[in-house]
């Protein structure tokens, strides 16, 4: 079955200001397991003031380091729910290009093993190309991550190589979808 056809509802958006009981949801469901959900928040600020770092961001104002690239950061929604999140980076520096990649995706406890991570890949692979036209895109993820190496292997992801990364617990798979 084509990923997009398990979730055809699913959209890669900014919440709307009226989602912020949903989008506080989501990050406390989340952040336990994974502290880097949320890209560029500070615990505490105004939503309006996330969302609005959030659209900086893609511009490419107010990188907070130099070794960061614009990225169109977006969450994941399936009617009302938030089921994930997705982060694209506009082009790959050398730490991206050696274990970040093009594209990071979360998806939000309760909704894991339905399909998500494969349904939110494939709209961010389609931002990525359409709107960001990235023609071959890196894909990486713990060599130890069944669903993720699933998910990205359904998009069409070719293995490239396992790397060792300094700091990491673990090595890394790098896929190429061209």
């Amino acid at each position: 079955m084509h990923c997009a056809a398990l979730h055809p509802g699913l959209e890669l958006r900014l919440p709307r200001p009226d989602e912020e009981a949903e989008f506080l949801r989501a990050h406390r469901a989340t952040t336990p397991g994974c502290p880097t959900f949320l890209h560029y928040h500070d615990e505490g600020m105004a939503f309006a003031a996330y969302l609005q770092r959030l659209r900086e961001q893609r511009l490419g104002i107010g990188l907070p380091t130099p070794d960061h690239v614009p990225s169109t950061f977006l969450f994941a929604f399936d009617g009302a729910r938030i089921v994930g999140r997705a982060s694209i980076r506009h082009h790959l520096n050398d730490a991206l290009e050696r274990f970040g990649g093009h594209i990071g995706y979360v998806v939000v406890p309760e909704f894991r093993g339905r399909g998500y991570a494969t349904a939110i890949l494939a709209k961010a692979v389609g931002i990525a190309r359409g709107e960001l036209g990235i023609r071959r895109i890196l894909v990486t993820c713990d060599d130890d991550n069944r669903a993720s190496i699933k998910a990205i292997e359904r998009n069409g992801g070719v293995l490239e190589d396992v790397a060792t990364v300094p700091g990491s617990p673990g090595p890394k798979r790098r896929y190429w979808i061209g």
